[in-house]
């Protein structure tokens, strides 16, 4: 994720003392037959139903909601999904889910830790001056380091305190974002919480791209072929190699070619174009995934197409998405052994942080943070699966194809060396890449089962922590399920507790509690020792 990522909404220079607003575009999803009106009825239902079950919800006097998201089941069932604001300021872990009958009537809730934002003030006793200077304290080894402070609500924790957010932005040595996120009490300066501001997936290793593949190119006025895929509205760019910090929508160059014949398909390839024909692909296969399997029109739901960016810094390793510039961007590998960093399922890793974003939003830090790199890395792996590429065939090794034999794995995360296995409660302290492990053995356990298997040539050997014997029902059905709980059931401040009870709520949708499906999923939590 890009230091200008949507999950923060920042202050301007002139105003860094100021309380800041909320401004967040409602965006709507749902069935893609669903019609405007029911859309607007069941929002404005759901905006009813909390101010009636104010308590329920905690809200009260000073308190906005903030439309974010709207899913409609086929039977009419209603999901709404709401920000909240309080005071004009942004409250952070006060999101929300009124679940609601086909007439409105509300049926469940899911909620996020800040039950209560009330806060005795508003005006800071901490100037942001001091906020930002101490956070850049923080974020040592960062070039050309800009430290912008914003006024919150900070509820994640179940405790609301009016809090600067404040995001450090810079240019790591080889051109790569970099930066910190530091939450400090903006009445008393005390520490709350810090985390890491971007969204990224390392790779170091041989990229066999994907061969021979088709391209979705739109032809323009003057004859030449640009990659502009006309179906699903991405477009793909040379950045010659701008850090990706300083990377928007218009930077870069649009890819034109001649004769609609791009790149020669060879590693480190003098062809500047080679890198393009992989990201374009497996955009659209992205793209593709998401709208084939659960009707998802675009990363926003909106059908708008991301703009996608190649040769980003100088030998970056790293591929990362910007919510901010809504775009993909990757970078060359490191010059020698690790090529340009546009491989399946490391691109579908990236986009699915978009996804998460403008859904459940899931935190970048403790166990929230987890489950947020897990699910790029499930969803990432499904692209892959769909996509059945025979050179970059489906597997449950993740990044195998630019990091051999593999970045991360499925069946026995801890395999990596940092990656836990087995919930505990230490697991929140963990990096979020290596926390995510406890998600990715649930998911591999839940589609594949327990013990010894022989998946596309790939051995794999997956223990349970309880010494039990677990049975997969296949990953399509258990993508399923967790896309419905990422977004209907999940929050902002979901941990492993809370992903077990959305996942077995989405089971129970799609299949039924008496199913074997719905058993299968608990089934698979309790062998990671998440009761």
């Amino acid at each position: 994720m890009s230091p200008s990522s949507a999950h923060r909404h920042v202050l301007g220079t002139a105003a860094l003392a100021a309380t800041a607003a909320l401004l967040l575009t409602a965006v709507t999803t749902g069935t893609a037959d669903a019609a405007p009106g029911g859309r607007d009825a069941a929002v404005a239902r759901a905006r009813a139903n909390v101010a009636q079950h104010a308590a329920l919800f905690g809200y009260g006097p000073g308190q906005d909601l903030v439309l974010k998201d709207v899913v409609l089941d086929p039977d009419g069932t209603q999901h709404v999904r709401f920000d909240r604001s309080y005071d004009g300021l942004p409250v952070v872990g006060g999101d929300l889910v009124v679940h609601q009958d086909a007439r409105g009537r509300l049926t469940d809730s899911s909620r996020a830790k800040g039950h209560d934002p009330k806060v005795p003030s508003t005006r800071p006793a901490v100037p942001a001056q001091r906020s930002a200077a101490e956070a850049l304290q923080q974020a040592p080894g960062t070039a050309a380091a800009t430290s912008t402070p914003e006024l919150v609500v900070w509820a994640a924790d179940g405790t609301a305190r009016l809090a600067w957010r404040t995001t450090v932005t810079g240019t790591g040595k080889q051109g790569q974002p970099t930066g910190r996120v530091v939450v400090t009490d903006a009445t008393t300066g005390a520490a709350i919480d810090s985390y890491d501001a971007e969204h990224s997936a390392t790779g170091t290793g041989h990229s066999e791209y994907t061969g021979d593949v088709t391209l979705s190119t739109t032809q323009q006025a003057n004859g030449s072929y640009a990659l502009i895929d006309p179906v699903r509205g991405h477009t793909t760019k040379d950045a010659h190699n701008l850090s990706a910090s300083s990377v928007k929508a218009t930077s870069g160059t649009l890819y034109t070619d001649a004769d609609n014949v791009w790149g020669d398909g060879r590693k480190f390839s003098t062809d500047r174009a080679t890198a393009a024909v992989d990201a374009h692909a497996n955009t659209a296969w992205t793209y593709d995934y998401y709208k084939n399997t659960f009707g998802r029109n675009g990363i926003k739901n909106d059908g708008k197409g991301a703009t996608v960016f190649v040769h980003v810094g100088t030998n970056w390793d790293n591929a990362q998405w910007s919510d901010a510039c809504f775009c993909m961007m990757t970078g060359d590998g490191n010059g020698s052994t690790d090529p340009e960093q546009v491989d399946l399922d490391t691109m579908g890793h990236e986009m699915t942080h978009g996804v998460t974003s403008a859904t459940a939003n899931l935190r970048y830090s403790g166990e929230s943070g987890g489950l947020n790199e897990s699910t790029s890395d499930i969803f990432g792996t499904m692209v892959e699966w769909y996509a059945d590429n025979a050179v970059d065939k489906g597997d449950y090794l993740f990044s195998d194809q630019s990091t051999p034999p593999w970045l991360r794995r499925f069946d026995k995360p801890s395999l990596d060396g940092g990656s836990a296995d087995c919930w505990s409660k230490s697991v929140g302290r963990l990096d979020v890449h290596y926390s995510s492990g406890v998600g990715n053995h649930w998911f591999y356990l839940a589609s594949e089962g327990s013990g010894a298997k022989t998946v596309n040539g790939v051995a794999y050997n997956s223990p349970t922590c309880n010494g039990s014997t677990v049975t997969g029902i296949g990953n399509q059905k258990v993508a399923a399920i967790w896309y419905r709980a990422l977004t209907v059931y999940m929050t902002s401040t979901t941990d492993y507790k809370g992903a077990r009870a959305a996942s077995l709520s989405a089971a129970r949708d799609l299949y039924g509690a008496n199913s074997a499906e719905y058993a299968a999923v608990g089934a698979a939590w309790s062998a990671v020792s998440v009761a």
